[in-house]
């Protein structure tokens, strides 16, 4: 997404890129990113959770306006609300 961004900014449009994979972002440097630490998938938050997806949508609609440097990233504050780390006795087959 990060080049597809660029080339839309070329066009005069600002873009913002909302990331679950911080260190993929920092290598393309889309115009702006910002990052939130939730299970890849699920960037705007868990299923049916409107008020996080909201929150989320408005910290990427004002950092679309008060970002001035380009290639930065803004890491949000928000916590999935439990462990997204894998484990192998919950997973399933």
């Amino acid at each position: 997404m990060g080049l597809v961004c660029r080339v839309v900014e070329e066009r005069g449009i600002a873009t913002v890129c909302l990331s679950t994979a911080r260190d993929i972002s920092a290598q393309v440097r889309p115009p702006r990113t910002v990052f939130v630490n939730f299970p890849m998938g699920n960037a705007f938050g868990a299923p049916f959770d409107s008020a996080m997806q909201t929150r989320i949508l408005r910290d990427c609609l004002d950092y679309a306006a008060q970002c001035e440097t380009a290639g930065a990233i803004h890491d949000l504050p928000h916590a999935w609300p439990e462990s997204f780390a894998f484990n192998p006795e919950t997973a399933r087959m």
